[in-house]
């Protein structure tokens, strides 16, 4: 996949592709942003279950800006419309390292998913996140976190993957702060965006585990953010798993400069203030539901330690 930094590398990466007439992804947000390049069509429903529409539009190519909705959204017309996408992310939740995606309808309601985008090219320009509020800021910060936890320790890890994963974490924990307090700081911004590109090479080379699926099945359900979902469910997930895989927790403590990873992944959450599930009007009597959903999602079962419905549980009360 072609990587390049700076908006002004998009018609290149596209000219590189081949791509001549491209459908364009985006919210009115961004529809407007002045992206250097032609485009045929523009679908600014986003995010969207109208994925064979889209793909009417999408010529030989998709441009998908924005953040993990709209690039889901590129992914599913890349793959239904057989052509490759380019992504130009605008937060920090690293959808365009895969070509797995998921289907959500305007309210957010996940609505089906599947695989086989084609992944042309990332162009990441920080700019794009300066007027990104505190709560994505730091919801997607810690999505792309929990891609660098999962990634050390999911079944299939591996030491490239690991690489990535660890420097992701590292500048992750080190410059997600300095944003929250200067929002504007674009050397800030850079090295957040910098941390959470090295934490989706991780995902895109080993994939997700525990807490990804109970941050999916909660998002799913209730149309909740996926970054503040994966939030709460991150430190339950690796005090679950610190018993089967210390030394992958340990390392990843380590990138974060502690020794409790779980207990600084809840002081980083606090920064976007997220701290129970109750905050988000989930109904605590539909638990045992949430949990059943959980263990079914692939990255339940790529989790180095099996759960249980009764064990993932017990992990939404902790957190409830």
């Amino acid at each position: 996949m072609i990587v390049r930094w700076g908006l002004a590398q998009l018609p290149s990466v596209v000219g590189e592709l081949g791509i001549q007439e491209p459908l364009l992804v985006a919210s009115e947000r961004w529809a407007g942003t002045n992206l250097g390049v032609r485009t045929a069509a523009r679908w600014t429903e986003v995010p969207s279950d109208q994925v064979k529409a889209a793909a009417e539009s999408a010529g030989d190519g998709v441009i998908a800006v924005g953040g993990g909705s709209a690039i889901d959204l590129g992914k599913a017309v890349s793959a239904e419309a057989a052509v490759p996408l380019v992504s130009v992310p605008t937060t920090y939740s690293g959808s365009e390292w895969t070509s797995f995606y998921g289907i959500r309808d305007p309210e957010r309601r996940m609505r089906g998913g599947g695989a086989g985008a084609r992944l042309g090219g990332v162009v990441y320009e920080p700019e794009l996140t300066l007027s990104l509020p505190r709560a994505q800021t730091v919801g997607t910060a810690l999505n792309a976190l929990a891609h660098s936890a999962e990634a050390l320790y999911v079944e299939g890890h591996n030491a490239e993957a690991d690489e990535h994963a660890v420097t992701g974490a590292r500048l992750i924990g080190e410059w997600l702060p300095r944003v929250v307090d200067a929002p504007q700081d674009l050397e800030a911004r850079t090295k957040l965006l910098e941390g959470a590109m090295h934490a989706g090479m991780a995902l895109g080379g080993s994939m997700l585990a525990l807490g990804h699926a109970i941050a999916q099945a909660l998002g799913g359900r209730y149309g909740l953010p996926h970054g503040a979902m994966n939030a709460l469910a991150l430190p339950a997930a690796l005090r679950f798993n610190a018993e089967v895989a210390p030394e992958a927790v340990r390392r990843f403590g380590e990138a974060l400069g502690t020794k409790d990873p779980a207990a600084r992944v809840e002081e980083l959450a606090r920064l976007g203030g997220f701290e129970r599930l109750r905050d988000f009007g989930v109904p605590k009597e539909e638990l045992r539901e949430i949990a059943a959903a959980t263990v079914e999602r692939a990255g339940a079962k790529a989790n180095p330690r099996t759960a249980s419905p009764a064990e993932v549980e017990e992990l939404l009360q902790s957190i409830y």
